[in-house]
């Protein structure tokens, strides 16, 4: 249990400096910006309780947003995404439930299912960040493009990562 703990932490200092240190940097054409901070939400425990979980992701959310500047923004995208990810689970739940002890990834459920449970998150924090960034209904295609752009660089990102860094 202790080393759950332990690994949680150190996912959440490294996709926080990795997201501040390197994909922050990343912008292309100005619509894309990967934020693969999230996959520390994504990754969660299936068994972490709902309050605790909005509590991670707005400390994650800020410690995004202390880093760029962005006062609430990540903070409040993030909270956004912790409070679907239940209903998320829900829908893609296997007929038998999720085994005890398990954590959401390519390794536990395969590729297709992450893919998918990954990508609804990811557009949703993504599609609420840019709203709150922006704030202005009339450039409602921008927002929808730099989401669909960012979100899929993202879940890119994301996937490479399951294979490289975070296997078992």
């Amino acid at each position: 249990m202790i080393n759950l703990y332990i690994n949680n932490f150190i996912r959440f200092v490294l996709l926080v400096f990795l997201q501040v240190l390197v994909f922050d940097n990343i912008e292309l054409s100005g619509h894309i910006n990967p934020y693969i901070y999230i996959l520390f939400i994504i990754l969660l425990p299936f068994e972490t309780p709902n309050g605790l979980l909005l509590i991670l992701a707005f400390f994650l959310g800020l410690s995004v947003d202390l880093f760029s500047m962005t006062p609430g923004m990540h903070a409040s995208a993030t909270v956004f995404t912790a409070f679907l990810r239940p209903f998320v689970l829900k829908n893609f739940s296997p007929r038998d439930g999720y085994e005890p002890g398990a954590t959401p990834g390519v390794a536990s459920y395969g590729l297709v299912w992450f893919a998918k449970y990954a990508a609804i998150l990811v557009f949703a924090h993504h599609l609420f960040l840019f709203v709150v960034e922006i704030f202005q209904l009339g450039d409602i295609l921008f927002i929808l493009s730099k989401t669909l752009l960012s979100g899929t660089i993202s879940i890119f990102f994301i996937l490479i990562s399951q294979y490289f860094i975070f296997r078992r």
